[in-house]
């Protein structure tokens, strides 16, 4: 479960942005969101008037990838938080897997047709966006959280991490930490069989981050295999595999397995996420690396197992993301729309979504990182969510 917005997750909501939503109550709730009604006016001897029917809730419906990732459960407790905080009538579903496309196309089309006020999304993937776009044509507000649809029009507004910069954060510190030396890498990324913004813009930020060219970002293949990266003091590198991992562990395990047999030498590993990463830090144990010396791994999301990880040395550096915070926003800028309120702006600097910000957790900084603040794992321990 995660935890609630206490102590330095309130004033780390506070700093991540301000959403001028004044949100307008509506009524008690249940850990459902469901609304409850308002009592009846009290009447005078003068005049006697019935009670007004009770407003009807509002319905939002958040929809994640799966139930199971750590990430998409926090944002799902998140959401539940202030669904119950706003009088909002929530429901929470999923896909069964990351991948699954069709079960986010029948959350999206249930949402329509019970009529709901709006969507919060992590979407999967293009293949979702006629889904998307009908559901705004019926009237609904859809924000997609952590995952910007491509392209961003498809929805009304995206809260979400600047997935570009988490990846390029971890590069530019896995060049500082390389030193000159030759990077061989493995890349342990969700799909190879689709296009989706979260997946190329964490890779390719990493490779970005490291001084890689990236001709194509959008194409996870289009950086040459071998070449020169620029960061820091700058080096050779190869890139020694692409492997599929469903952002899971069993996946990250079996990535790492398949790139240590296609190269034994990989110092550098990248991956999606932290479950991903565990994976592949059980495999590299398991060939005889030792994590820290012989190969360091570096990843995105900051959930509180990841971060321990982090301070335990099995993860060397990630960049952490805020869901609770994505969650809690979307619901209330929902909310606060139903009730007549102004809808929230982009923040960020291509303008293109509401950025909620990212830290890079280390213990052991380096002056090659400008893409994030550094924090130490303790300090991203305290703000961590999960």
């Amino acid at each position: 479960m995660a935890r609630a917005f206490t102590g330095r997750r309130i004033a780390f909501v506070a700093s991540a942005g301000v959403l001028a939503l004044g949100l307008a109550a509506c009524g008690g709730s249940s850990d459902s969101g469901s609304s409850s009604s308002a009592p009846a006016p009290e009447s005078s001897a003068a005049e006697t008037s019935e009670a007004p029917a009770p407003a009807e809730a509002v319905k939002v419906t958040l929809i994640t990838k799966d139930s199971t990732n750590p990430f998409f459960v926090a944002m799902q407790e998140g959401a539940k938080e202030a669904a119950a905080a706003s009088g909002v009538e929530l429901t929470v579903g999923s896909g069964k897997e990351e991948g699954d496309d069709q079960g986010q196309i029948d959350l999206i089309e249930q949402a329509i047709a019970r009529g709901d006020a709006g969507i919060l999304i992590t979407p999967m993937s293009q293949n979702v966006n006629a889904a998307i776009e009908a559901a705004r044509a019926a009237g609904l507000y859809v924000i997609a959280l952590d995952t910007p649809t491509d392209p961003p029009d498809v929805v009304d507004i995206t809260f979400a991490t600047d997935n570009c910069l988490a990846g390029e954060a971890i590069g530019q510190w896995a060049a500082g930490w390389l030193n000159g030396e030759k990077a061989t890498i493995a890349e342990l990324v969700i799909f190879d069989d689709r296009v989706v913004s979260v997946d190329y813009c964490r890779a390719n930020g990493f490779l970005k981050g490291l001084g890689v060219e990236v001709p194509t970002l959008e194409d996870m293949a289009s950086p040459a295999k071998s070449g020169s990266y620029t960061t820091g003091a700058g080096g050779e590198y190869e890139i020694a595999c692409l492997e599929a991992t469903g952002a899971n562990e069993e996946g990250g395990r079996a990535g790492m397995e398949k790139c240590l047999a296609a190269n034994d030498a990989i110092n550098v590993v990248y991956t999606i996420n932290e479950p991903t990463a565990f994976g592949a830090a059980e495999a590299l144990k398991a060939a005889g690396k030792t994590i820290g010396e012989d190969v360091i791994i570096v990843s995105v999301d900051g959930g509180l197992a990841g971060v321990e990880a982090v301070k335990a040395g099995e993860i060397q550096a990630t960049s952490q993301q805020y869901p609770l915070l994505m969650a809690k926003l979307g619901v209330e800028a929902i909310a606060s729309i139903a009730a007549g309120g102004t809808p929230p702006s982009p923040t960020s600097a291509n303008g293109e979504f509401f950025d909620t910000g990212v830290k890079l957790c280390t213990d052991m900084p380096m002056d090659t990182v400008t893409s994030a603040e550094q924090w130490t794992a303790q300090q991203c321990i305290d703000n961590a969510w999960g």
